[in-house]
């Protein structure tokens, strides 16, 4: 499980034990650094700043032929795209600055820095919420597409398939469709769009109206592959490979760089 759904909002697990290693980085400056409540709360507000920042803009370094295509995502603070080393050399650096009057306090808080930003990553890589994907392979399922045709995904096996579960009345889903689009258009890459639940006319009509064209917009009514997936909400997508074998999935928006990393390293 890589997120939970809270009523409409779907929650990304990874990013809660961001919170939870925060909190514990708090609750420890508190107790051992004895700084003042308001030298504390401009270290940590500063802290998380910077470490955001500095995350960021260290995972847009390395992505930078991405952004280029496409700069305003920079902005979009809610998409993946998060270097941790990098969040850690800005935090570090500011803690350097912030504390620099007080060299014992600075390396408390610096160890303390450092140890937040391991348990992160020991819970990141350990995942005890779980992150095992369910879904191992291509399913073995047959849907329509939109001139009643149909389509056994398991059949798409002999190059790289991406599955991404939608529906119109779904803003992330909406967002990342031109994205998905440009992927389709891509050698060797097959994008396959599974509207859950809606009817033909309300598909061919939002797709018409966006001038999107897919090689595969299937309909699946009675969501299916929601249930096989065990997706906890939309949007919800699934990189398959050459061998029809499960390699990446991601719940919420995509990024431009992580669906190019995706197809880069696979």
């Amino acid at each position: 499980m890589d997120a939970f759904a809270l009523g409409p909002v779907l929650i990304s697990i990874p990013r809660l034990y961001a919170l939870a290693s925060a909190l514990l980085l708090l609750a420890a400056a508190w107790l051992l650094l004895g700084l003042s409540s308001g030298a504390r709360a401009r270290w940590f507000n500063g802290l998380i700043l910077a470490w955001l920042v500095g995350a960021r803009l260290g995972h847009v370094a390395m992505n930078l032929d991405a952004y280029a295509a496409a700069p305003l995502d920079v902005l979009k603070l809610w998409l993946p795209g998060y270097h941790g080393l990098w969040g850690l050399l800005a935090a570090l650096i500011w803690t350097g600055w912030t504390l620099r009057d007080h060299l014992l306090r600075l390396i408390g808080a610096m160890a303390l820095t450092v140890g937040a930003s391991a348990l992160w990553l020991v819970l990141v890589t350990l995942a005890p919420l779980g992150g095992d994907m369910v879904l191992r392979e291509l399913p073995d399922i047959a849907l329509e597409n939109l001139e009643g045709e149909t389509v056994h995904l398991q059949e798409l096996r002999g190059e790289l398939v991406v599955v991404n579960l939608w529906a119109t009345w779904c803003p992330p889903c909406v967002r990342e469709m031109p994205l998905l689009a440009e992927a389709d258009a891509r050698d060797g890459v097959s994008v396959v769009v599974v509207n859950q639940g809606e009817d033909l006319l309300q598909v061919v009509r939002y797709l018409d109206e966006q001038e999107l064209a897919f090689r595969y917009p299937l309909l699946d009514p009675y969501q299916e592959l929601m249930m096989i997936m065990e997706s906890p909400g939309l949007p919800t997508t699934v990189l398959f490979d050459a061998e029809g074998r499960a390699v990446e999935r991601h719940v919420g928006e995509l990024s431009r760089a992580q669906l190019d990393g995706w197809l880069r390293r696979h």
